[in-house]
């Protein structure tokens, strides 16, 4: 073939080799075309030991695209969503941006919008374990002891946030009235073991329920006791006496520049049982003191109440609050 031949009409042959190139890659194109899709998939958390983020959200849409074949790899095993909120503060309503990303080639991701949640400060503290164990008439508790889950405790620790910690209550209750025919109680006195009682947590809001999802937190609150093994004891023909709370002097005072402006006790009566010898030496009972030397404003206390040997009280804890404001700043007289 003669040179002449091959560069004769060569514009014409030039456009036919384009035309074909475009129609091959217009097949090409159609049978994979770009793509969108959106999956949902889990986020993941970094956060820091000493905050926790309340109720966050667990899941968020990601929207990515590319051409067909490659984006139908995509799945939620390499697409993924993570938080990072090392850096984030304690408050209401903070704005956390979600980083989206996947191990597939040629996909792009589309950042999903920030998220706004509620931070608050991550602590164990431990909460006064309380067990109530209900009496039919004529008899009275002598023992209730929770075992945990074979030594004794008379408390839990509960490590989340810190506002669900206001006036928190631990409390496991006996199953069964105690002195009535359900409890096999008969003669003078009876004993009842019940193993595995969950521990209820109540605090200002109501029951605080650690499996509910609205008490989801990350990291996850927690408590370190959820269940108990109680033993009561009971006896019958003991009497009973209400018996007033009075609160002992603080064991430190407020800091410098404040003071005390109020204290209140609740409950302010217990219903006290026991030997009526007792009872009857008993005028009232005594919470021991508290430290304020680092409380500038109103503050709340938990207080176990020390019942007398040999008896026993309606109820474990009381709640002691301290009105704490600033001395007032006294202007000296005209030549004084």
């Amino acid at each position: 073939m003669s040179w002449g031949l091959l560069t004769e009409d060569w514009r014409l042959k030039l456009l036919g080799f384009g035309l074909a190139i475009l129609m091959l890659g217009a097949v090409a194109f159609s049978q994979n075309p770009p793509t969108q899709k959106t999956l949902t998939v889990g986020i993941n958390y970094t956060v820091p030991p000493n905050i926790v983020l309340i109720n966050p959200p667990t899941k968020v849409p990601v929207t990515y695209s590319g051409l067909a074949e490659v984006i139908a790899q995509v799945n939620p095993s390499n697409l993924t969503a993570s938080v990072d909120a090392t850096r984030a503060l304690p408050g209401t309503a903070v704005k956390l941006n979600i980083v989206a990303r996947t191990l597939i080639q040629n996909v792009a991701v589309t950042q999903p919008a920030p998220i706004v949640v509620n931070i608050d400060t991550f602590q164990t503290k431990p909460i006064p374990l309380n067990i109530a164990a209900p009496t039919a008439a004529g008899w009275a508790i002598s023992k209730a002891v929770a075992l945990c889950p074979t030594n004794p405790c008379t408390t839990v620790s509960f490590t989340g946030p810190v506002s669900w910690e206001t006036n928190l209550t631990a409390t496991a209750t006996n199953p069964v009235t105690m002195g009535d025919a359900a409890s096999g109680c008969s003669g003078l006195a009876c004993t009842h073991e019940a193993p595995n009682q969950a521990i209820v947590l109540r605090n200002s809001s109501g029951v605080l329920d650690l499996l509910s999802p609205k008490a989801a937190t990350v990291p996850t609150s927690t408590l370190d006791t959820p269940v108990v093994n109680l033993h009561v004891e009971a006896v019958a023909g003991i009497t009973s006496s209400t018996v007033p709370l009075v609160v002992a002097p603080p064991a430190q005072p407020p800091p410098n520049g404040y003071q005390i402006t109020g204290v209140s006790i609740s409950p302010i009566t217990v219903v006290v049982s026991g030997d009526p010898a007792a009872l009857g030496r008993m005028q009232r009972i005594m919470l021991p003191g508290v430290d304020l030397s680092k409380s500038t404003s109103d503050v709340t206390f938990q207080i176990a109440i020390p019942y007398p040997k040999g008896t026993t009280g309606s109820v474990a804890i009381a709640t002691v609050v301290y009105s704490i404001s600033r001395n007032p700043q006294v202007t000296p007289s005209p030549g004084g």
